[in-house]
């Protein structure tokens, strides 16, 4: 198996000219206002893979991350000690053959009610790709395969139907599976979460009868309702010009969301009528951020370093004017 610092080095050089886009200054002016209390909770291992890329926040107040070079869970405490929870399997041919990454990468996680968590991982292996589960006291276990010649990025939850809604980056699909697993249903392949030459539908999330979902390459945030008997309605755009765009938490007023961009190191405000202001960037610490949630008021940001390959860590902050508890 190759060295932790080679496989670092592979994802920097698989994901660095892809991602090395810049957004236009005047689409994400700053808001200094919505966020205070910012600091560093957590930094992890760059060598050791520990490039975070989602996260599911616990009640307990914990949270469970993926690490994308690392094929691993985590479990990171309220006071910001980490813990590996598992390891997923090695594909035999160390992940070469996975699309566009040429590594295994973890990536969407939810944690759902019963204490499961739930992970998607993409090798480019066909006994591999796919939707796992980690139950408490046992060993993860693949519930779902997914096509080994695509990318499972991005995963949600809608806890009244019990589904689990998975985005492929670069089949440009919406998968849709039972939390008790079983084989995947193409719900949605409109032409909007097609990639334009590296990763399109990314980030998503079950809010107000609709499955929202990033398009990474277009820079745009997506509307997708959730019809009678769980077809998918047309995409509706909601906001664009977010160029890297990757994953996103509603701040808990209405429609608006937090949004990561990864290769501008931004964290944006993208209000319900589609404009944007940046509320965090590099010099609050973020390097490449991949992932973000909300719980009341809290804010947490994952940041993989992918390309600035310095610091990967977790940035929380506190949100004003965001749901209370």
């Amino acid at each position: 198996m190759p060295q932790r610092s080679s496989i670092v080095a592979t994802v920097a050089a698989s994901v660095a000219a892809a991602l090395a886009v810049a957004l236009p200054a005047e689409a994400t002016p700053t808001d200094p206002k919505p966020l205070s209390d910012v600091r560093i909770a957590s930094h992890f291992d760059l060598a050791a893979g520990q490039l975070p890329e989602n996260i599911a926040l616990l009640p307990d107040g914990s949270a469970h991350i993926t690490f994308a070079a690392g094929r691993q869970i985590a479990r990171i405490t309220p006071r910001g000690t980490t813990r590996i929870l598992a390891t997923l399997p090695a594909p035999a041919d160390a992940g070469v053959r996975t699309p566009v990454l040429g590594f295994p990468m973890t990536t969407g996680i939810v944690h759902a009610p019963g204490g499961a968590t739930y992970v998607l991982y993409a090798t480019g292996a066909a006994d591999l790709t796919g939707l796992w589960r980690l139950a408490p006291g046992r060993a993860p276990e693949r519930i779902a395969a997914l096509p080994p010649d695509g990318v499972p990025n991005g995963l949600a939850l809608d806890r009244h139907s019990g589904r689990l809604y998975i985005t492929d980056s670069v089949l440009g699909t919406v998968w849709t599976v039972p939390l008790s697993g079983g084989r995947p249903t193409a719900w949605s392949t409109a032409p909007e979460l097609a990639p334009d030459g590296f990763l399109g539908a990314n980030g998503a999330k079950v809010h107000d009868g609709a499955l929202w979902v990033t398009n990474l390459d277009r820079g745009t945030l997506l509307r997708i309702p959730i019809r009678h008997g769980n077809r998918a309605g047309a995409p509706q755009v909601k906001a664009t010009g977010l160029a890297g765009i990757d994953d996103f938490a509603f701040t808990g007023r209405g429609d608006e969301v937090l949004a990561t961009l990864n290769a501008p190191n931004k964290v944006v405000r993208i209000r319900p009528d589609g404009t944007a202001t940046t509320v965090l960037d590099a010099g609050d610490g973020l390097q490449n951020p991949t992932s973000v949630a909300v719980r009341g008021r809290e804010v947490y940001v994952l940041s993989a370093a992918y390309t600035t390959a310095e610091d990967p860590n977790l940035l929380r902050a506190r949100l004003h004017g965001g749901r209370r508890g």
